[in-house]
């Protein structure tokens, strides 16, 4: 058993979260934030997500989804054809981070206990977007507003949710 299952993700106002395998925007608030509460944890990514990376995230255990039968992963990650087999390779009770893409998040939302969300206030082209939060089945737990600054181009909050 898995202790907490979290979705991390960084979303605009119209729940994109990326574009041609890029993130949107850069936030270092929202960089900092993740790196904190991802290190010494597990990572569970698509294949896409994990291509998008310059190489493999710091001092984190990355499991990489993909339905490539011969996907040639760098020492010390581990790949799955699929979520579930994902979460059966994952630690138990451990936390676990779903760190996207786009349909990795819409299928672990029915798994999931927890979200962490950094909504930024703008709108950007995008391709790829996270599934709407339905606030029957989330309770939002957490809310903090940051306004922009010299360091952030954009207003954004950080907001937790948790399964009611």
């Amino acid at each position: 058993e898995i202790k907490v299952m979290n979705i991390i993700a960084a979303v605009d106002k119209n729940w994109a979260i990326g574009k041609e395998n890029k993130l949107l925007v850069s936030i270092p608030a929202d960089m900092k934030f993740f790196r904190s509460t991802t290190t010494g944890k597990v990572v569970v990514m698509g294949r896409k997500t994990f291509e998008s990376f310059p190489k493999p995230l710091p001092n984190r255990t990355h499991i990489i989804i993909t339905r490539q039968k011969d996907y040639e992963a760098p020492e010390g990650c581990l790949v799955a054809s699929s979520l579930q087999k994902a979460i059966d390779l994952c630690p138990k009770n451990e936390e676990v981070f779903i760190i996207g893409g786009g349909e990795i998040y819409k299928q672990s939302f029915e798994i999931a206990d927890k979200i962490d969300l950094t909504r930024v206030h703008t709108t950007i082209e995008a391709d790829t977007f996270f599934p709407e939060i339905d606030t029957n089945k989330w309770e939002l737990v957490f809310e903090e507003f940051h306004a922009k600054d010299e360091k952030h181009d954009y207003d954004f909050t950080f907001l937790t949710y948790i399964r009611k």
